[in-house]
């Protein structure tokens, strides 16, 4: 088995709805985020579990619709967590490829949120 990741970053604002008003999400604010395909299987004719090439058609979508938004816009009624993005991301990317196994989403340097079919 064979696994391929790839990463993409954009820059979107977001609030978190329904905590309390001292809790600094519960404000507008902004990040720089990461997020990281993950793939899975065996080998193509070609010698590839997905083209990293193909995955453009990800970053097209991220370009177009994700970067510097409001990311309540984009995925509302959804809460904006990293956790509900991640698995947002995962149900759009699997649809274009099944051998998307996960998707993690950054909000900070330390912080990884991440959805996978698995669900380990």
């Amino acid at each position: 088995m064979y696994w391929i990741r790839k990463q993409f970053e954009f820059s979107a604002s977001h609030l978190l709805v329904g905590l309390p008003s001292t809790h600094p999400c519960s404000r507008l604010h902004g990040h720089n985020y990461i997020v990281e395909l993950v793939l899975t299987g065996e080998l193509n004719e070609k010698g590839f579990v997905v083209d990293y090439r193909d995955l453009a058609k990800f970053k097209k979508f991220i370009d177009d619709f994700v970067d510097h938004r409001d990311l309540n816009e984009v995925f509302f009624p959804m809460q904006t967590t990293a956790e509900n993005i991640a698995k947002a991301f995962y149900d759009m990317a699997h649809e274009w490829w099944h051998e998307v196994y996960s998707v993690r989403v950054s909000e900070t340097p330390k912080t990884w949120a991440e959805y996978n079919r698995y669900g380990l």
